[in-house]
């Protein structure tokens, strides 16, 4: 673990998959008689429990006009109440398996996983056991946030099946909603290292352009002209090398939507390398050599997914209060695909 002075950073929010949070707004209506603000929102919100509620109070994450609040705050006619809930609890329930996992740092508040590719996050429809979540329920299976009848199993944020990279999990419900809000307002730090076609004209950019699902397929998403569909999204990107028909660069995040970098990099012509969501797993760059076809049909056996890893993550430390900051190395499968490509650039004269 890394001490950093965030100052200086640029915010950053990932990410390519929805958060793991709700936020609500509700204005007080005319009428209301004074009423403890805990108890207000449990009978607006029926779904919600109180201790919920609480927890969320408690972490700072309810504000009335526009102020962090206390359970027992009175609310009034005219008041605006603003709540961010940590990840809901699982509606089925949660198959505990002993699966290995990657641990990058643990201490009694939270741990950072290295996930590694191929592995799903959470379970959904076609993934019902075998994710980070099912692993996770095993490992802490003695902790009162995964047990009983409202398990969360600690996500605030999650990554692709074939992203590899870091994650934090909360251990506690107060670390988690701490965490929550931290991803909601943009000021968790995170970065990530990717290997896109092309050679990009600048060394640094920004990619604007709102982020929704595409109108045909929904598996996937799309990149539309401002304010027509979608949500906002915003990615700074920065060449770290020029591999000849590749660029190894960081991406850094103001927004997290699902996707983000993928389409983000397809949008501007420059998919990830073996992304084949996006365009990236057909040779896109290069020379028509046979010697050429058969180096990138190699690169893509040898990393056989998109080439995006979420390397760095950044935030405050919900118990202490300091900055803390966490740095991976690349994975094996990239790093060799990385190193293909730069014995490439040394000897292209061979492939031509």
């Amino acid at each position: 673990m890394i001490q950093e002075d965030f100052d200086s950073a640029e915010q950053n929010d990932e990410f390519e998959q929805s958060e793991l949070y709700e936020h609500h707004r509700l204005e007080i209506e005319q009428g209301q008689k004074p009423m403890r603000l805990d108890k207000y929102l449990v009978c607006r919100m029926a779904s919600t429990s109180r201790n919920r509620i609480q927890n969320a109070a408690d972490a700072g994450n309810i504000l009335v006009n526009q102020k962090p609040s206390k359970n027992s705050y009175k609310v009034k006619p005219g008041d605006v109440v603003s709540i961010v809930l940590s990840f809901p609890k699982t509606e089925n329930e949660l198959i505990a398996q002993d699966i290995p996992l990657d641990i990058f740092f643990e201490d009694e508040h939270f741990v950072i996983v290295n996930k590694k590719p191929g592995m799903v996050v959470h379970p959904s429809y076609g993934h019902h056991d075998g994710t980070l979540v099912n692993a996770l329920a095993y490992r802490f299976k003695d902790l009162p946030m995964f047990t009983g009848k409202e398990v969360r199993p600690g996500l605030v944020h999650r990554i692709d099946k074939d992203t590899s990279g870091l994650l934090v999990i909360a251990k506690s419900e107060i670390a988690l909603n701490k965490l929550a809000k931290q991803f909601f307002d943009h000021s968790c730090k995170r970065s990530y290292t990717a290997l896109v076609w092309g050679n990009l004209p600048e060394e640094s950019g920004i990619i604007t352009g709102h982020v929704g699902r595409n109108l045909k397929n929904r598996k996937v998403m799309d990149v539309f002209p401002d304010g027509e569909y979608g949500k906002e999204a915003i990615t700074h990107y920065k060449v770290l090398e020029r591999l000849g028909y590749v660029n190894l660069i960081e991406c850094r995040l103001e927004t997290g939507r699902t996707h983000q970098i993928r389409v983000h990099l397809k949008h501007i012509g420059h998919p990830l390398f073996n992304d084949a969501e996006y365009g990236g797993d057909k040779i896109l760059k290069g020379t028509t050599f046979t010697k050429y076809k058969q180096f990138v049909e190699n690169c893509f056996k040898i990393l056989p997914r998109q080439a995006l890893h979420a390397k760095s993550l950044g935030f405050v430390h919900p118990s202490s209060g300091e900055n803390v900051y966490f740095d991976s190395a690349l994975p094996e499968d990239m790093q060799e695909c990385i190193d293909k490509w730069r014995n490439y650039v040394t000897y292209r004269n061979e492939f031509e």
